[in-house]
């Protein structure tokens, strides 16, 4: 998937993880591994707490080898509701960087698991300093960090009063900003726009497609402006990843399916439409 351009595309596994709520493709990292390489991506963004036996680092090297792609990203979600970090939260983010100790060039996305929007302004300050705290031990490791806000309406972060509470609370030495432009627009705001607004915080960036019917679509189908802001993307000389994250009504019954229609409608629509 290159023609002269500064990133790359990968795909994230949360199109698997949809059904079931991770139970029905439990344990099957290696297969979501082997379907991503083969719909032509060259990264992957595994979800830290659903790893199965890949969370060991040498297995998961292994397999990643074997299919000639790379660990983009990890991403780390947690519902950090406290003032800080409950003794099992740092836990679980300590040990996602520690593998990240492994995976230098990977990026840590972390991401908060909606449970609503009571609180609002004391939840949000708090979430902001959590997120500044794992990602400074994170950096204090080598590690790069990304935030990723999302969209459902019991997420904290999802209008544009959220964001701007949000991303300009992050310690920009330690931490950027996951655009993820499905969310962005199902937040009732225009991705580009955003995503100009705050460019100096982007450091890695998500893509799903959403119709308002009442969210997602596949992608390519939907009315997120793909091609002008993968063009806005290469005009900025943007060298990070993009990482796919299909959330269509079609990953619940066929998730391979799903993330090779993404990697055929990359290579075969977007790629050649930019200039």
């Amino acid at each position: 998937m290159k023609n002269n351009i500064p990133f790359r595309f990968g795909s994230e596994v949360y199109t698997w993880y949809m059904s079931g709520n991770g139970e029905t493709h439990k344990g099957r990292l290696g297969h979501m591994i082997e379907i991503i390489a083969k719909a032509g991506f060259t990264g992957i963004q595994p979800i830290f707490t659903w790893m199965g036996d890949l969370v060991d680092p040498s297995l998961l090297a292994a397999k990643l080898q074997e299919n000639g792609i790379e660990l983009a990203a990890l991403a780390l979600a947690q519902e950090w509701n406290g003032k800080e970090e409950t003794a099992e939260e740092r836990k679980i983010s300590d040990n996602a960087i520690a593998l990240l100790e492994r995976f230098p060039n990977a990026i840590l996305n972390t991401v908060q698991i909606p449970t609503g929007r009571n609180d609002l302004e004391a939840r949000q300050k708090s979430l902001v300093n959590i997120v500044n705290s794992v990602s400074q031990r994170a950096y204090n490791k080598g590690i790069a960090c990304s935030y990723h806000p999302n969209s459902p309406h019991s997420s904290i972060i999802r209008t544009a009063e959220d964001y701007k509470i949000v991303l300009e609370g992050l310690n920009e030495k330690v931490t950027g900003w996951t655009p993820d432009v499905g969310h962005i627009i199902n937040g009732d705001m225009d991705p580009l726009a955003k995503m100009k607004e705050y460019q100096h915080l982007i450091n890695h960036v998500h893509y799903k497609d959403w119709n308002g019917m009442p969210e997602w679509t596949i992608m390519g189908n939907g009315k997120v402006d793909l091609v002008g802001i993968t063009q806005w993307l290469k005009d900025i000389n943007y060298s990070g990843w993009i990482i796919c994250e299909d959330e269509g009504p079609e990953a619940l019954e066929d998730p391979d399916c799903v993330t090779l229609h993404d990697g055929n409608w990359i290579k075969n629509d977007l790629i050649p439409a930019l200039k």
